[in-house]
């Protein structure tokens, strides 16, 4: 039972589930003017919907790609491995976004009809647009809508436009990353997608490119936003700086390739330092 509960919980892709989960959070937490008890709470109840439909996608996914993982021999995944019956996490995928959806209706301002729009999105990555060429384009949706669910439920405001274009482009940056490690198991599997159809070594340099566009649009807010102090700014310029910078060691030194999580892994860190250099002066 122990090993069951382990394999459910890796086949829901825990990392980029809580990152998700946690930029999130901290956005409804950091936009706010004054926290109070019940700018938390709201905050809270942000985290918790995203976390059920991060749960959703990961389950759905493993679920969807059962088949490509048993040809491909990835024993790494928990249903190829044998360690979780492919039912068991088609059923927990259907639970998440049960639960996805009874907790977007809760939230205020509308924000819980686009984290639905964000989660349809997601989950129609798994369910076929990842072998196509507009692969990317779920990955610009769902991130981009991030900051809107947030803002809407906390401050019943949208973002500023900046801050979802940049958003997205993280997105679609660690989308890119994301697809180095599964090239073999790719090709063998037919999974075409944008990053596929460039090869590793591009998918690694685009990588980099969006990222420091997303600092550069962060950048930009970070600037122009009226009472951020001197120290603020600066940090943030400095994390900001460091996350293009890590992103564009990654694509020179053609980290992961040929396989392997290493560039996923380099591209969450850098995410997180762009994320961060944005929240000291959200």
């Amino acid at each position: 039972m122990i090993r069951m509960i382990r394999g459910l919980i890796d086949a829901s892709h825990p990392l980029p589930g809580f990152a998700v989960t946690l930029f999130a959070t901290a956005y409804a937490l950091a936009v706010q003017n004054g926290l109070t008890l019940d700018g938390f709470v709201r905050a809270l109840g942000v985290g918790v919907a995203i976390l059920a439909g991060q749960l959703c996608v990961g389950w759905s996914n493993d679920a969807y790609d059962a088949e490509r993982d048993r040809i491909a021999g990835r024993l790494d995944k928990p249903i190829t491995a044998g360690r979780v019956p492919a039912r068991f996490v088609e059923a927990a995928a259907c639970l998440a976004a049960a639960g996805a959806v009874l907790l977007s209706w809760r939230l205020a301002d509308h924000a819980g009809f686009w984290h639905l729009i964000a989660l349809l999105s997601a989950v129609g990555y798994n369910a076929g647009l990842k072998s196509t060429w507009i692969s990317p384009l779920p990955y610009v949706i769902s991130f981009g809508l991030l900051p809107v669910i947030a803002s809407l439920a906390v401050l019943g405001d949208a973002p500023p436009v900046s801050t979802v274009v940049s958003a997205a482009l993280l997105g679609a940056g660690a989308h890119f990353a994301n697809t180095v490690g599964d090239a073999e198991a790719d090709a063998l599997t037919g999974v075409r997608g944008l990053p596929q159809r460039l090869g590793p070594a591009r998918s690694l340099t685009v990588m980099a490119i969006l990222i420091a566009l997303a600092a550069a649009g962060l950048l930009f807010g970070v600037l122009t936003a009226d009472g951020t102090g001197l120290l603020r700014q600066v940090l943030a310029v400095l994390l900001l700086l460091a996350g293009v910078g890590l992103g564009l060691a990654g694509a020179v030194g053609r980290v992961g390739v040929p396989g392997g999580p290493a560039a996923f892994r380099l591209t969450l860190a850098a995410v997180a330092l762009v994320v961060a250099g944005f929240l000291v002066t959200a």
